[in-house]
């Protein structure tokens, strides 16, 4: 079950590598579909969530669907398109931060120069105002910045957060899907009963964050959800007893939960880790 996430920006020509490779392969792009299942299960208009995801969301946007329960949700779903399709290449989403520790998930970087793309969109877009599109570009990669920050304490131009980083202002689309595929193939990335149930875990931790998120007693507090093999531990700062059992009922009432335990971590520890 080959699983591929490929993070890229605007005028990489990103979408190409993953159709390449989702062709090679024989196993869809995921993107749209997640907007599509974000937007029904948020209850709100598709054209709501792609703007929530390009930073121009306004404030009554802001309002109706968050930036946290946009995580929440997205998370879920990414991990779930991982586990439930015969393989995938996962486009964006911050698909290669939530799935890099499964070690059979290939993580992509498709990048190239600032003005290299600039000149690619211009010619998409068949237009000579170079100043908007460039614009565009920046607002766009502060937009993705600042999610990657926020949820996964990283950058998301780091090298190091990825398996393999293809510039294509020197590597052309078909050299890219190549290098994907030869990377795929390394023994260090079969899949392997291990890693499948690792995916497992992350899987039903993610839908016990979503479950969380929608009780009215617990969507507001502060908590990190880790599963081993269906025992599910929830982190968070000092509560009391009666709270505590909320926690565990919520998460406990999860499809696939065995057994669920609230631990007390400090409150500055906590908050770095929700």
């Amino acid at each position: 079950m080959p699983v591929i996430t490929i993070t890229r920006e605007m005028g990489t020509l990103g979408k190409d590598v993953a159709a390449g490779v989702a062709d090679a392969l024989g196993v869809p792009v995921i993107y749209n579909e997640i907007v599509d299942h974000l937007a029904d299960r948020m209850r709100v208009r598709k054209s709501h969530v792609v703007r929530l995801l390009d930073g121009k969301a306004g404030l009554l946007e802001r309002l109706t669907a968050d930036k946290t329960s946009l995580f929440v949700h997205s998370a879920e779903e990414v991990i779930g398109m991982a586990m439930r399709t015969g393989g995938a290449v996962i486009r964006g989403w911050g698909a290669s931060h939530l799935l890099r520790s499964v070690p059979h998930v290939v993580c992509v970087r498709v990048c190239s120069p600032l003005e290299v793309r600039v000149r690619r969109m211009m010619e998409r877009l068949n237009t000579d105002r170079e100043d908007e599109v460039r614009g565009e570009i920046l607002h766009s990669d502060e937009a993705h910045a600042a999610i990657v920050r926020r949820h996964f304490a990283a950058e998301w131009t780091d090298a190091a957060q990825y398996d393999l980083a293809l510039n294509t202002e020197r590597v052309s689309v078909a050299e890219c899907v190549d290098q994907v595929l030869a990377l795929l193939r390394a023994p260090g990335f079969i899949e392997t009963e291990r890693a499948r149930r690792q995916l497992e875990d992350l899987g039903l931790a993610a839908r016990v964050r979503t479950a969380l998120l929608r009780s009215p007693e617990t969507h507001d507090k502060k908590i990190q959800v880790t599963a081993e093999r269906g025992r599910i531990t929830l982190w968070g700062p000092k509560r009391s007893t009666e709270d505590k059992l909320v926690f565990v009922e919520v998460a406990s009432g999860v499809e696939g939960v065995r057994d669920a335990t609230y631990r007390t971590r400090p409150l500055e520890e906590a908050a770095k880790a929700s």
